[in-house]
């Protein structure tokens, strides 16, 4: 979620479910270690249960950017070696780190060593021409051997050569079996189940399976669904804000920290997703919200209600 889930999108994804394990975008070790930490790992007043996500290859450095990380509260941090973008390849981190899980290992065992909180892995179930059968267990296996409890894994390959990082989130068909039959094998890892869950209720009948799922796509083009979370899947009976209150909360946070309003909106494109008004909300903060303060997001709030009203 490279670009995605930054400390302004925690803030607003952290108003609709208080439960729910949000995770960073994934930050590259040595950004942490020679970069502005404030900037790249202040929580935001983000409250809950929040990973950081890290990305790299040194053990050395990794040990390091967990230790920096873990000084700022982060409950988890997780080595991302399943993503695909171009930028990760060419810093040779990133899904092609599949290749080669010794080197794996060797980060997570001095991560661990670092650091006081879990040292979780997120992966893919292969890349390229590797057969994910064989592949995925070997994987899991060097990763239970360096003390890795709990897997992530997206259950597609990432084709470093051929697609894109777009194509590579929908094209590569998903196997869900593979991951499940892992699960049933490898009782000692808790195993995450990633990729094309679309719902909650495909996440409550992944749960079965599963020791937890991981919804990314979903949840940043969707958001509200995550008010329903906390009731169905953590059995917290507690009201959901609406989706005014967290736009107005939203809208208030950025004027009392002098915080520019586009920040938080470009994440919150999705709120009315399904709702009358959508299209309208979706226009008026792609197109205002670079060059007005909260106040626009009060007004394009205020069409959307009247829209809703009409209806």
């Amino acid at each position: 979620m490279i670009d995605w889930t930054d400390r302004y999108c925690r803030f607003f994804h952290r108003l609709l479910t208080r439960k729910a394990r949000l995770y960073t975008e994934m930050v590259v070790d040595e950004a942490i270690i020679r970069g502005d930490r404030d900037r790249l790992l202040d929580p935001g007043s983000v409250a809950g249960p929040v990973a950081l996500q890290l990305g790299g290859s040194d053990a050395g450095r990794l040990a390091e950017a967990a230790r920096i990380g873990e000084g700022y509260g982060y409950q988890e941090v997780n080595f991302n070696v399943g993503c695909p973008s171009d930028r990760v390849q060419s810093g040779a981190f990133g899904a092609c780190l599949m290749r080669d899980p010794s080197l794996v290992a060797r980060g997570v065992e001095a991560m661990r060593r670092a650091v006081s909180v879990p040292v979780t892995v997120k992966c893919r179930i292969g890349v390229d021409d590797q057969d994910p059968a064989a592949v995925l267990p070997a994987f899991a296996d060097a990763m239970a051997g360096a003390g890795c409890e709990t897997l992530i894994v997206h259950a597609r390959k990432a084709w470093l050569q051929g697609l894109s990082p777009k194509e590579n989130r929908s094209v590569p068909p998903l196997d869900y079996e593979l991951v499940a039959q892992l699960a049933r094998e490898r009782r000692d890892l808790h195993v995450v189940l990633n990729g094309g869950i679309g719902s909650l209720d495909e996440a409550e009948a992944h749960l079965g399976r599963f020791a937890g799922v991981m919804l990314g796509r979903a949840a940043y083009e969707r958001p509200y669904l995550l008010t329903s979370v906390d009731e169905r899947l953590f059995g917290e009976n507690v009201p959901a804000p609406s989706r005014a209150m967290v736009v107005r909360t939203v809208a208030d946070r950025a004027e009392r920290t002098g915080t520019p309003v586009w920040r938080y909106a470009r994440h919150m494109l999705g709120l009315y997703a399904g709702e009358p008004g959508a299209r309208t909300w979706r226009r008026r903060l792609s197109e205002e919200t670079r060059a007005g303060g909260s106040p626009v997001l009060l007004d394009a709030l205020d069409e959307v209600e009247a829209a809703q009203a009409a209806a």
